[in-house]
């Protein structure tokens, strides 16, 4: 399939994201959304993101109104009856994903691809609500998209290999690079850096260090671009703490517990970015 369009489903963080990723690479991009104000946000982001190509020079303004100019914010998922590609993007629960491809299915074009955002469900049980589940598979983004080079993708037990090729040469056409997993508790990626951000947080918890020498000891020490509880604050500590919940539950193995301290500031609504204050103010 040669694909020319994208759909956009969740115009948050990681949607917005998706969707500027799409409409820098030449993409046509449908961005839904029931919430009017997190599409405004969402395309004030993508705005902000093209100017900012613009002012380095890697962009010239006409190029920055072509690709803004592909971005079609929608509000009714019969809009993505066209689209070649689907990627959903909303929260981590199960059943309104779930509630999304039902309604799906009664739009979508026979060859269409339809693909997971998530970072720790399953895929293969996400495809066992979905009417086509051969057509299915993750596409798991990194954040923020524009500044991170890997996708992860993950096929289902019934995904089939057409599917699995469009994917890849999806990724390709974004200029990033792809790995592929099996269909394992948060994949790759998360299952490793999830646990090592939990215990940096119980190395704050047990009094071991504080906030600044944890994120400069592996920022220095093991050369990593940003420390774990600063990194922690950027994804979101309830994203952090769903991933953990999520692995600790599909594989009982104690060293996913989430730590206690990780916890108590998700009750508290200390979120990180997104709220203003987690580790860190922001």
């Amino acid at each position: 399939m040669n694909l020319t369009s994208i759909g956009i489903i969740g115009a948050g963080q990681m949607g917005s994201g998706i969707a500027y990723v799409c409409a820098a690479s030449g993409y046509k991009v449908k961005l839904y959304d029931i919430d009017s104000k997190l599409i405004n946000i969402a395309l004030e982001k993508i705005n902000k993101n093209l100017s900012y190509q613009l002012k380095i020079k890697n962009i010239n303004q006409t190029e920055k109104e072509a690709a803004f100019s592909l971005v079609e914010p929608i509000n009714n998922l019969r809009k993505l009856s066209s689209v070649d590609l689907i990627i959903e993007c909303v929260i981590e629960n199960k059943q309104i994903k779930s509630d999304i491809y039902q309604e799906l299915e009664k739009y979508l074009k026979k060859e269409a691809v339809v693909a997971t955002n998530t970072s720790s469900l399953s895929i293969s049980n996400l495809a066992s609500t979905f009417i086509r589940p051969n057509k299915f598979i993750g596409i798991h983004f990194m954040n923020p998209p524009h500044m991170t080079n890997l996708i992860e993708l993950i096929k289902g037990d019934l995904t089939d290999n057409n599917t699995l090729n469009i994917a890849r040469q999806f990724v390709s056409s974004l200029d990033k690079k792809c790995v592929i997993s099996k269909d394992s508790p948060a994949f790759i990626v998360n299952r490793i850096l999830i646990p090592m951000i939990n215990e940096a947080i119980y190395v704050l918890h047990e009094g071991v260090a504080d906030v600044n020498s944890i994120d400069q000891a592996l920022k220095l020490g093991a050369n990593h671009p940003m420390g774990p509880l600063e990194l922690a604050d950027f994804i979101g500590l309830d994203t952090c703490l769903y991933i953990l919940q999520t692995l600790y539950t599909e594989t009982s193995n104690e060293k996913y517990k989430p730590c206690p301290l990780l916890v108590q500031y998700v009750d508290k609504g200390l979120l990180g970015k997104k709220t203003g204050k987690g580790f860190y103010k922001h």
